[in-house]
């Protein structure tokens, strides 16, 4: 699914990775001896992030529904899928943990977030295999003079070998 020729997911996936990666480097400033609000920082980035990372998964599951059965891409996007539903709920649980003191959380609420940045980590290489590999999501024809999306014109053209 696409707005304005490029993929909706892609866009997406920027903000619930940047905003809970940084709510871990927050809890490893807080847990090094930095303040207590960092903890509550955490707490409401961790919130947009889960919010966030389920918005993108309704564009990823629309995106994969459209690869092609039975290819190894249907595969990846499957586990790159999976992966990142895990990281959702390894977050979920790390700030339901953190409810009743949002300053003071409990070790598992930090072990479970570092568990879902390392899991993202490897579900985001995924996602680069489809892309990058794989060209899911990439316009057909793509190269380096392709004219802008905006445009309307084919990705092929000057530049191609294939289309020249």
């Amino acid at each position: 699914m696409k707005v304005l020729g490029h993929p909706i997911h892609q866009m997406l996936i920027v903000f619930p990775l940047g905003l809970l990666a940084t709510a871990a480097i927050f809890d490893l400033i807080y847990l090094l001896g930095g303040a207590g609000t960092l903890e509550t920082a955490s707490w409401y980035m961790i919130a947009a992030g889960i919010i966030g990372g389920l918005t993108a998964a309704v564009f990823g599951l629309i995106d994969w529904l459209g690869i092609a059965g039975g290819t190894r891409a249907k595969r990846i996007g499957a586990l790159h899928g999976i992966g990142n539903v895990l990281v959702v709920v390894l977050f979920v649980v790390s700030w339901l943990l953190r409810l009743p003191l949002a300053e003071h959380p409990p070790a598992l609420a930090f072990v479970l977030s570092y568990a879902g940045v390392g899991l993202a980590l490897v579900t985001g290489w995924l996602g680069g295999e489809l892309v990058d590999r794989l060209g899911v999501g990439v316009d057909e024809g793509a190269n380096a003079n392709a004219p802008s999306s905006l445009s309307g014109r084919p990705a092929y053209g000057a530049g191609h070998a294939s289309h020249a």
